[in-house]
């Protein structure tokens, strides 16, 4: 019950992802060619700013790569095309690893050159960001040309639950201010809730792959197994709703409006 329950989880968590994954490509990476820049405005104040060609190029790449991280990440650790489809395997982690240090530079590109609205705090949050994402990424081409499998396999991961993190930045965010109407959130970003999840949304994530990887062998109580599968399925349950909430609200409309299904809207 366990297995399968956190099957369904992982399952639910990388439809989201790639989802969320086409509404940034759709949104945000779209409008560098010929599109309405001042646009991502609307989600993240000064995030364009007329006159700063390289802080613009840098957040369109990051946009634009992390896109493809988040369609691709979950891929990468499917045990079943490893095995039975290893160049599909190497090719597509090829580009995801690409993508990923593109993400990574092109994020820190735009904080060095423009500085995050979030001031001194989100500007250390984020660009601590880009730089364990760069490292875990160059790690994971490392240990995979050293054939390292082990080693490779535990940075592959890590690189994975800091990929996944602008996806839980817009979650986290989304519920918060559903449920508690921002509290501790400012327009400009630097509120005590602001200051939290400038790292909050990949710490955790982190600390959660090295548990997770120091404690497999370990065999919990029948009863304590019963618990986390009831667990993960309140989750994935809660997670499935969320995804249908965003994507019929947000990330949907503006992938119709990219394919032009729709015409212009808000989101």
């Amino acid at each position: 019950m366990l297995r399968g329950v956190s099957v369904a989880l992982m399952a639910t968590a990388w439809t989201s992802a790639l989802i969320f994954g086409l509404f940034i490509i759709a949104y945000y990476a779209s409008p560098l060619v010929g599109g309405d820049l001042a646009r991502w405005n609307r989600v993240l104040p000064e995030l364009y700013v007329e006159g700063r060609p390289t802080a613009t190029l840098g957040i369109g790449l990051h946009f634009a790569a992390g896109g493809v991280s988040l369609m691709l990440g979950s891929i990468q650790l499917l045990s079943s095309v490893r095995a039975r489809l290893p160049r599909l395997h190497r090719w597509v982690g090829r580009i995801y690893i690409v993508a990923c240090l593109v993400t990574a530079i092109g994020g820190l590109t735009f904080i060095f050159t423009s500085g995050t609205i979030g001031g001194p705090v989100m500007n250390v949050g984020f660009g601590l960001y880009g730089a364990l994402m760069f490292a875990c990424a160059v790690q994971t081409y490392r240990t995979a040309r050293a054939r390292a499998w082990e080693a490779h396999n535990l940075w592959a991961w890590r690189l994975y639950a800091l990929a996944i993190g602008s996806w839980l930045y817009r979650m986290d965010y989304g519920f918060w201010l559903a449920l508690t109407d921002g509290v501790g959130h400012t327009s400009v970003f630097r509120g005590w809730f602001d200051a939290v999840m400038s790292f909050f949304f990949y710490l955790p994530n982190l600390v959660a792959v090295e548990i997770l990887f120091r404690t497999r062998e370990w065999r919990p109580p029948s009863a304590l197994r019963v618990l986390g599968a009831v667990a993960l399925a309140l989750t994935t349950g809660f997670l499935a709703f969320a995804t249908y909430v965003f994507t019929e609200r947000f990330w949907g409309p503006a992938i119709l409006e990219w394919v032009g299904l729709t015409t212009a809207g808000q989101y």
